[in-house]
């Protein structure tokens, strides 16, 4: 094989990899960009800027604003569940997945803030991500509460807790403790909310761990 073949090879892969890098940055700048001003108030121009990029540049890797929107938000539930379903075959429970994931979340700050502000943006039905958020919320709650069920049939959830509403609480809980976390970051740093402690604190009072 010659030496002009393998660059020929070569060049492709290089190229691919290059928009790779470049559709990630593209996607770490939207997720700082709709964290500030939210998905109606973000500019897929500003962006662009953002990156060293022109708009058409932009266009090239996501053709419209909503791809971008779905692609930020299948990011961050890629790093999310490969996190997590990471913990779980280490041998944690669920729960500790869920308290090491909020933990996680607290180095993330515009990950958190684009989250945040577009659950709340996305209870409009004609927002572009409404049905993402009605769906995931769906299955969240749906998953917790049969990790809860069946800590009830082991006799490992106190007297008295519904799993079903236990479940709504749980996420609520997270997603509320976002929130009050991202206020308390203009505090000083001792009276900073510790989301994954006031999880787990929750937790406490309504799973009994060890199973008997």
């Amino acid at each position: 094989m010659s030496d002009t073949t393998i660059e020929d090879e070569a060049t492709p892969r290089r190229g691919y990899a290059k928009g790779r890098a470049k559709r990630e940055e593209i996607l770490q700048a939207a997720i700082v960009a709709f964290g500030e001003v939210g998905y109606h108030g973000a500019s897929l121009r500003e962006i662009a800027a953002r990156v060293g990029i022109s708009h058409p540049g932009l266009l090239h890797h996501f053709p419209t604003k909503a791809a971008l929107l779905e692609a930020v938000l299948e990011h961050r539930d890629a790093v999310d569940f490969a996190d997590f379903d990471t913990d779980v075959a280490q041998g944690r429970t669920m729960f500790e997945a869920l308290v090491r994931l909020v933990q996680r979340n607290g180095l993330r700050r515009p990950v958190v803030e684009v989250f945040s502000g577009l659950a709340a943006e996305a209870t409009s039905t004609d927002h572009p991500a409404h049905e993402y958020f009605a769906r995931r919320y769906a299955d969240t709650v749906e998953r917790v509460r049969g990790e809860l069920a069946r800590h009830a049939d082991e006799g490992r959830l106190r007297e008295g807790v519904d799993p079903a509403v236990a479940a709504r609480t749980v996420v609520a809980l997270m997603d509320g403790l976002q929130v009050q976390w991202l206020y308390s970051l203009e505090r000083p740093r001792a009276e900073r909310i510790d989301m994954a402690a006031d999880l787990r604190a929750y937790l406490d009072l309504i799973v009994v761990d060890p199973a008997p």
